[in-house]
């Protein structure tokens, strides 16, 4: 299985919702060569988050593995080469041929063309938007019957902001965490803290770097407390809160926008 590697729909409004490590196919000629396993790969996704872009009128989502291309590290990190690059984790049996790395890479180029493209007819049409990066991290590596990793360093909602000019997109953020913390989430309110976990990654420093006065990039990161990150399990009613609680900031980040 291995189809388009992404797939994009544009629609009306200034909002995009991103889920770039959603994916988990891969592409034939990679699957021989690939010592790690299915449900490893899958540990290390961000599974079920393609279906929270769909609070936003503009979507963009990955298809295919990180572990083929990671559409969110610099390009030439893009491709995992080493343990060191991905958590310590053997992904080759060998190291990959030298085509199969470019190819890899040519995808990785086509993407940011095309996310290039979409986003530049998107500020032509409203002058200014707001991208939700959405992505998840794990918080139990020591194993599925651990401890999980200490709550203070690990947030339920990290919001990384570490790519972007806060002075010029504060007003945006701050009602972004305000609105977030504020929603009822099933009876009680979310750990939601900036920068704590992660800063964002390369997906939002190109998109500042490119779009810096018209697009402000919220990369936002849940742990896996929706899901068992082992197993793969998803707890529906958890992820479906997830998705209310996203949806339940967008007026409020879009309000703000509109001042710019």
């Amino acid at each position: 299985m291995h189809g388009d590697p992404w797939e994009i729909t544009v629609g009306d409004g200034p909002l995009v919702a991103t889920a770039i490590h959603n994916g988990n196919a891969v592409r034939p000629e990679i699957r021989p060569l690939l010592a790690i396993s299915e449900a490893e790969r899958l540990r290390e996704e961000d599974p079920y988050t393609g279906t929270w872009t769909a609070i936003g009128p503009n979507r963009i989502v990955g298809l295919r593995s990180r572990f083929e291309v990671d559409l969110n590290r610099p390009r030439e990190k893009a491709v995992y080469l080493e343990p060191a690059d991905c958590w310590g984790l053997r992904v080759w049996k060998t190291p990959p041929p030298a085509a199969i790395v470019d190819r890899s890479r040519s995808l990785y180029d086509a993407f940011y063309e095309e996310v290039a493209k979409t986003l530049q007819s998107l500020v032509h049409r409203f002058g200014h938007l707001v991208v939700y990066d959405l992505h998840s991290y794990n918080h139990r590596r020591l194993g599925p019957d651990a401890e999980p990793d200490d709550p203070a360093s690990n947030p339920e909602v990290n919001v990384g902001t570490g790519t972007m000019d806060r002075r010029r997109w504060g007003p945006i953020v701050d009602r972004f965490l305000t609105d977030l913390r504020g929603f009822d989430f099933l009876g009680r309110r979310l750990d939601v803290r900036e920068n704590v976990k992660f800063f964002g990654g390369q997906f939002a420093r190109w998109i500042h770097g490119r779009f810096p006065s018209s697009v402000c990039v919220l990369s936002i990161e849940f742990k896996k407390f929706f899901m068992d990150e082992w197993s793969g399990e998803l707890a529906a009613v958890q992820s479906d809160a997830i998705v209310q609680a996203i949806a339940s900031t967008i007026d409020g980040v879009l309000e703000e926008l509109q001042t710019r």
